[in-house]
């Protein structure tokens, strides 16, 4: 239609159409929002791919404290057996700095059991989600149902798990099955390589 029109005819025609429908459209701006979930709270997405390994190391970053400190050397790591009931190192043994050296809760929870396994003193935590730590030989002073934070001091190690040095023995069960306890103060998963930035 408006190619039929005259020069001076479409001119004016064009002059009088709203400025929204002459003028180019711009995109709009979209936001997505999490129902009942501030979004300050959700992570910036990664602008590049290399950016991608780092965004999955912050969020999946160990939160445990090692039960003891100085970071202890692990003297005998963790090597399950391959059926339940066989014998196997359901834990792993972590070196004390001396005699007495203090032991402390990886992460917060409650007491759920206090008292000697077989000849060796053990104290267990649970720390909900099913995760429960339990060390031994430790002597404690606390009492089951007691409320332990993050760090706090629950018993003195003794002598008596390892011939070499000393040395306390912590095993991590989920639920009912016996885990790596240092998957919660280290990084174990496999490393990623990522392309070169700007290579195919």
């Amino acid at each position: 239609m408006l190619g039929n029109m005259k020069p001076p005819v479409l001119l004016a025609a064009l002059l009088l159409l709203p400025a929204s429908v002459s003028s180019t459209p711009q995109p709009l701006a979209y936001s997505p929002q999490v129902p009942g979930t501030a979004q300050a709270a959700l992570p910036a997405l990664p602008a590049a791919a290399e950016d991608v390994g780092a965004l999955v190391a912050r969020l999946a970053r160990p939160s445990w404290d090692w039960p003891l400190a100085p970071r202890p050397s692990v003297l005998r790591g963790f090597d399950p057996p391959p059926k339940p009931w066989l014998s196997g190192h359901r834990g792993v043994d972590l070196e004390t700095a001396g005699p007495a050296a203090a032991v402390v809760s990886p992460a917060a929870g409650t007491v759920s059991f206090v008292g000697v396994v077989v000849d060796r003193p053990v104290i267990t935590i649970d720390h909900g989600a099913g995760l429960r730590s339990s060390f031994e030989p430790v002597e404690s002073p606390l009492t089951v149902g007691s409320t332990v934070t993050k760090g706090q001091v629950i018993g003195t190690a003794l002598p008596g798990h390892c011939q070499a040095a000393g040395c306390i023995h912590w095993g991590v069960r989920e639920d009912e099955e016996y885990v790596n306890p240092l998957q919660f103060v280290l990084d174990l998963r496999p490393s990623v390589l990522l392309p070169l930035h700007g290579s195919p």
